[in-house]
């Protein structure tokens, strides 16, 4: 009886200790989330874009947007601040599932001193927020994110889009590749179109087609669905120029290389909706239509 009370007191002591060494909280090292563990990733769509380094920037917070390979890492928000040429970013997320991140992958994650990793900060409505540092806009980066309900790391990749910065928010002004640019003589052109933005389901076809007339280009965009009943471009309001099958507008290209905003509206819900998205046009691509 003795030796069982021994043993019992010996066992609480432990258990205490383990509580005190541990704090009460998981630890943020060493497992990996494999393949099994994860949904499948979205795969990112980067085509066309140029990275853009912090040294490309004015000083000053921007409003960005970012692109995660997964939805169970939803970015709600995000302001990029640019100080002395390096880039951070404070990303709100759309959950309150993640202990930490870190900027690289799962495996290195696991393999860094806890130091290394950022933790959340909880705001005034009860959102996360993580703050990174963003090595360039336009470019696929690596980012692990710690569960707290799993306790494993999982690799995620994040694409920090400079779309959204305004011309001013460069150290020299992007110069636009235009018709004019170009040297475009007047006729008929295919060019490659790539599309993001919204639930990132919309597609259009690709390559398109451009009419250049005296010095302006329009280009006939067929979406992959009927459901759009209207586009904006630069504010102003096209239709559609069919009444069946997949939605198709004429609208003006404003320039290639470059993301340009469009909102289209689409009826599939039900109610209708208003969804921005960025359209780029590869300059490289073009070629003498058929």
């Amino acid at each position: 009886m003795r030796k069982s009370k021994r043993n019992c007191a010996l066992a609480c002591l432990l258990a205490l200790l383990c509580l005190a060494g541990c704090g009460g909280e998981p630890k943020a090292d060493k497992q990996v989330a494999g393949e099994s563990d994860m949904a499948t990733p979205v795969e990112l769509d980067t085509q066309g874009l140029t990275p853009v380094s912090g040294e490309e920037l004015l000083d000053g917070e921007y409003d960005i947007q970012v692109d995660s390979s997964s939805s169970m890492f939803s970015i709600e928000a995000c302001t990029l601040t640019v100080q002395d040429g390096e880039m951070t970013a404070t990303m709100t997320m759309g959950g309150t599932g993640y202990l930490y991140v870190y900027m690289g992958t799962g495996e290195e994650a696991a393999a860094a001193e806890e130091s290394a990793y950022i933790p959340f900060t909880e705001n005034a409505d009860g959102s996360h927020s993580f703050i990174v540092p963003v090595e360039a806009l336009d470019q696929e980066l690596s980012c692990a994110a710690f569960s707290k309900k799993k306790e494993l790391w999982y690799d995620r990749t994040l694409v920090f889009r400079a779309d959204e910065l305004p011309a001013q928010a460069y150290q020299t002004p992007k110069e636009q590749v235009t018709v004019q640019s170009l040297a475009l003589e007047d006729g008929a052109y295919t060019v490659e179109v790539s599309l993001n933005g919204g639930s990132g389901r919309a597609s259009v076809t690709s390559p398109a087609v451009v009419k250049v007339e005296q010095g302006a280009a329009t280009v006939t965009l067929e979406w992959g669905s009927a459901n759009y009943d209207y586009m904006l471009v630069e504010g102003e309001k096209y239709l559609p120029v069919n009444t069946q099958g997949n939605s198709t507008f004429e609208v003006p290209l404003i320039c290639f290389d470059a993301p340009v905003k469009v909102i289209a509206d689409t009826v599939a819900m039900s109610t209708a909706h208003e969804i921005e998205y960025t359209l780029t046009f590869a300059a490289e691509s073009l070629q003498a239509a058929a």
